[in-house]
């Protein structure tokens, strides 16, 4: 049985408020979360700082163009 995550186009979005002090610890925090979530070609796509924190949004290319994509491939 394929994994949910074989089944992704391309990309996975991840949206979330972090609590952080400036704009600057946000955008580590949120590099940090890709890592422990070991997700493949993590960015920081926007994070815009606000009150306690600072909302962010992460974009996982799980595929690229021309990728061996898992979902073509017989089980």
């Amino acid at each position: 049985m394929n994994k949910a995550l074989d089944q992704v186009l391309d990309a996975l979005d991840i949206e979330t408020f972090l609590v952080c002090g400036s704009a600057e610890e946000g955008q580590k925090i949120a590099e940090r979360l890709i890592a422990e979530l070991n997700l493949p070609h993590g960015d920081v796509i926007f994070l815009e700082r606000s009150g306690p924190g600072a909302r962010v949004r992460l974009r996982v290319y799980i595929h690229h163009p021309g990728d061996n994509y898992r979902w073509l491939e017989s089980e």
